[in-house]
């Protein structure tokens, strides 16, 4: 093999090379097959000094959990309805609340920071549908020191390890007239 044909054939592999992530994989990831559960989570027991009855999922979660990197579970307080979802790997699956509810036909405010009485950030928006209004606000942590108000800056960073992640979305009604 003369020098001309190796600097051909390897100008053709690196030309190559970045479409090769559109057919194959180059890391695990959503394409992997569903990740190994964890036998238990310790799932939160109360929230906003509220102790939480855990429902079960309902179809749409329960068909998203099947691949989901993690357990997805949701409860209520008796006024609220908590998502809340244990991640342990960075994935795409983790998006924001307001795919979802577009996605099942609400209609979407745009999402504002809040900061709550706790200090902690959240993201909410209103959602409507039907004339049922509802106030959704959403976070993730991961139980120290980081937090996050956009699945997009949790997914960035999360490629730099860490782990397990908290994403929790709370889903309050809002009575008519208010």
């Amino acid at each position: 093999m003369n020098v001309r044909t190796f600097f051909v054939g390897a100008l053709l592999v690196a030309g190559a090379l970045p479409l090769a992530g559109h057919f194959v994989p180059l890391r695990a990831s959503e394409h992997a097959n569903p990740p190994e559960r964890a036998a238990t989570v310790a799932w939160p027991t109360h929230f906003r000094d509220q102790p939480l009855t855990q429902l079960p999922p309902g179809a749409l979660e329960e068909r998203f959990a099947r691949r989901f990197p993690g357990a997805i579970a949701r409860f209520t307080d008796g006024q609220r309805v908590l998502v809340v979802r244990q991640v342990t790997r960075p994935t795409r699956q983790l998006h924001p609340a307001e795919d979802c509810f577009r996605g099942i036909g609400y209609r979407v405010e745009r999402p504002q920071p809040m900061v709550d009485d706790r200090g902690e950030r959240w993201s909410c928006f209103v959602a409507e549908r039907d004339g049922r209004r509802v106030k959704v606000c959403e976070r993730i942590h991961d139980g120290g020191d980081g937090r996050w108000t956009d699945a997009s800056a949790w997914f960035w960073a999360s490629q730099y390890g860490g782990g397990p992640w908290w994403a929790v979305t709370v889903v309050t009604p809002i009575e008519s007239g208010t």
